[in-house]
């Protein structure tokens, strides 16, 4: 009985600090809000909308943009518009899951080694190091060719490339933390290594990680639409961003083609960076340098 009265009031708190984080966002996170708002309701329900099949011939080939395909029609006379919004279905979720998987096993990690130190701080680092030696798009390139294409493979790829990054920020702030008065006081008190680590100290490294992993949501679209550009991403037909992208190249004079998923790659990279922005504004307690 009690789960279920408070629960409309948890819910409702939520919501109320939502609102009002929003509402502390500058005016370019909110517009980088509603733009990111507007592609995740795109993934779950563009199958849905009333547009063409984006597999499917549309029109004349490489028809121009008309009333009747906002974007044109491309090689193959498929409506590049219809493709472009069912490419967030595969562009998108394949960021969202990089994203994840790299903060959840970089930050574990930079979290043990900063706190743990000794040799599996030694070892972690070292790997960190040498993966971060590599420019990010070869040595993804390099492992998505070795997997081979297909968007899966691409995404480990990505995540191979991106948990070094948030191992060594999660790492830093656990070795700034873990000095603070609090926690020297909770291990006097007797609490074990792990709870001190779980309970006194991650909690307050989260918010530099999570700034950081919106800023790099972007990045990663763009990084996985690279790599489907080059044949190492979405397998044709799919109306992956990049492929759609690569597929536009060879055709100059039908500019077209590769407009649309170059706009919506460029909304997806701004909007993260205009909210990743916003937020650091929020929560960076040293205020104006």
């Amino acid at each position: 009985m009690s789960m279920a009265s408070t629960s409309p009031r948890a819910r409702m708190r939520a919501l109320s600090s939502g609102r009002a984080l929003f509402g502390r966002l500058p005016l370019t996170g909110k517009i980088g809000v509603l733009i990111l708002l507007f592609w995740a309701i795109t993934v779950v329900s563009v199958q849905f909308w009333p547009l063409v099949d984006p597999l499917m011939m549309a029109g004349r080939r490489l028809q121009p943009p008309s009333g009747a395909h906002w974007l044109g029609t491309d090689a193959l006379g498929r409506d590049v518009f219809s493709r472009t919004l069912h490419g967030a279905a595969y562009t998108i979720p394949v960021a969202v899951m990089v994203v994840v998987f790299a903060v959840v096993i970089g930050s574990a990690l930079g979290a043990i080694a900063g706190y743990f130190g000794g040799w599996f701080d030694a070892v972690i680092m070292r790997t960190a190091d040498v993966t971060l030696s590599f420019p990010p798009i070869l040595l993804a390139m390099t492992v998505a060719a070795a997997l081979g294409p297909g968007l899966p493979n691409a995404g480990l790829a990505m995540i191979i490339v991106w948990w070094p990054i948030y191992a060594r920020l999660m790492r830093a702030q656990v070795l700034e933390v873990r000095t603070r008065e609090h926690v020297e006081a909770a291990i006097a008190g007797g609490a074990g290594r792990g709870r001190v680590l779980v309970v006194h100290i991650l909690p307050l490294c989260w918010t530099p990680t999570l700034i950081n992993a919106t800023m790099d949501f972007g990045q990663v679209a763009l990084l996985a639409a690279s790599l489907s550009f080059i044949g190492l991403g979405a397998v044709p037909p799919s109306p992956e961003w990049g492929s759609m992208i690569s597929e536009g190249a060879s055709k100059f004079y039908s500019w077209w083609i590769a407009f649309g998923p170059g706009m919506a790659i460029l909304s997806v990279v701004l909007a993260t960076s205009f909210l990743g922005d916003g937020l650091r504004d929020i929560f960076d307690r040293r205020g104006p340098q």
